[in-house]
């Protein structure tokens, strides 16, 4: 078999987590569907999804290249990694306090109308045009790469591929919450801080176990 199973599992539930947490495109297309509904937030999501095949493939061409040369840099990467999965995990608890999410649903964009074209070019950019994607990418794949079954950019695309499907799946679901529950998210920042917080703990847990794994 070309991925470690167990890996596999840890990255789709770390991916799992990464996705609940709201970030830029969970935030458009939740505020999408509660302003125009639904329909027009799931083409923003297949939107995202596309971008994220693009960063994707940026990565693989860059990133499996550097680490298949050399065993010290594949491990340097995962002790940065760990680091920044860390420091996510920070911003999240940090991020847990700020009114920022109220802030940005009070202020929501809704049209009369908006075309399928539109939405899916509004989660392509901003699947691709946030620089912490493809920054993540970079950081987190190689963590759950098993080095000595080679062939690291199959592993990472299978790995990538399997992640955007939990990614998409999971702002399918915010998009469906949003758009019925409209009164669940509008002015109760609380729901919204404590998952934050409980992501970033989560995180910094990851981290913390990667940082001391053998590669």
């Amino acid at each position: 078999m070309p991925v470690n199973l167990s890996l596999v599992v840890g990255f789709l539930t770390l991916s799992a987590v990464l996705s609940v947490i709201p970030g830029p495109s969970v935030l458009l297309e939740a505020s999408r569907a509660i302003t125009v509904g639904r329909r027009s937030a799931m083409w923003i999501v297949l939107g995202n999804a596309l971008g994220g095949l693009v960063l994707l493939a940026l990565v693989l061409a860059g990133l499996g290249a550097i680490v298949a040369a050399s065993a010290e840099l594949f491990v340097a990467i995962k002790v940065v990694g760990a680091c920044y999965l860390f420091w996510l995990g920070v911003s999240a608890l940090r991020a847990a306090r700020s009114s920022s999410v109220n802030e940005i649903f009070a202020a929501a964009d809704a049209p009369d109308r908006t075309s399928w074209a539109r939405s899916v070019r509004q989660g392509l950019l901003v699947g691709v045009a946030n620089p912490k994607s493809i920054v993540s990418l970079m950081a987190v794949l190689p963590q759950f790469v098993d080095y000595s079954r080679g062939s690291l950019v199959l592993q990472m695309l299978v790995l990538g591929l399997a992640g955007g499907v939990v990614q998409a799946l999971i702002e399918t679901t915010w998009v469906y919450a949003a758009g019925s529950m409209r009164t669940w998210f509008l002015g109760k920042t609380r729901r919204i801080r404590v998952l934050k917080a409980s992501g970033g703990v989560t995180m910094m847990a990851f981290a913390s176990k990667l940082a001391v794994e053998s590669p």
